[in-house]
């Protein structure tokens, strides 16, 4: 899951995914680590390395690599929208994703946590799936009742609702 996140996110930054498949397996062998968008080693050491790769692979392969990167205070680091889902990422004791918080929703916070509910999002507060809340919520409950029943803050679930309902349309 985490993988996806920050491929979503090297999307997000309009870097097609065929042109940086090479420098994304130049980075799990160079990071030393299998699933290296994973890792917080991506975090840490990810930008530097896909900068050398840049800089060592001209054309389309290297300016892919080079379009998730920016230089500040002399140091690469990885361009905004990267760092802004990375920021999502909390990592565990054994240095991968453990828990990403989702970034979709204003008011609601919504993680995902594959030691709970088989890694299906859910509402921080009260760890109820988001899909068990839309499904009871589209059958014709209220949306008091479904906050009331979950103990989940109303504002949360509005906004969880309208994401979903945008979405689907």
């Amino acid at each position: 899951m985490a993988e996806a996140f920050v491929l979503a996110a090297m999307r997000r930054a309009g870097v097609a995914l065929q042109r940086i498949r090479p420098a994304l397996a130049e980075l799990d062998k160079r990071i030393g680590v299998e699933h290296a968008l994973a890792s917080q080693r991506l975090y840490t050491d990810g930008a530097e390395l896909l900068f050398d790769f840049a800089e060592r692979h001209p054309g389309d392969e290297g300016e892919s690599a080079n379009d998730l990167v920016v230089v500040r205070n002399g140091q690469r680091v990885f361009k905004e929208v990267i760092v802004d889902y990375l920021q999502q990422i909390v990592y565990g004791a054994d240095g991968y994703a453990s828990l990403i918080r989702v970034p979709l929703y204003e008011k609601a916070s919504v993680i995902v946590d594959p030691s709970r509910s088989f890694g299906a999002p859910i509402f921080e507060r009260g760890a109820v799936r988001i899909d068990d809340v839309l499904h009871r919520f589209w059958a014709g409950e209220s949306m008091q009742d479904l906050a009331d029943d979950f103990r989940i803050p109303l504002k949360d679930l509005e906004d969880v609702v309208r994401v979903a309902s945008r979405r689907a349309a």
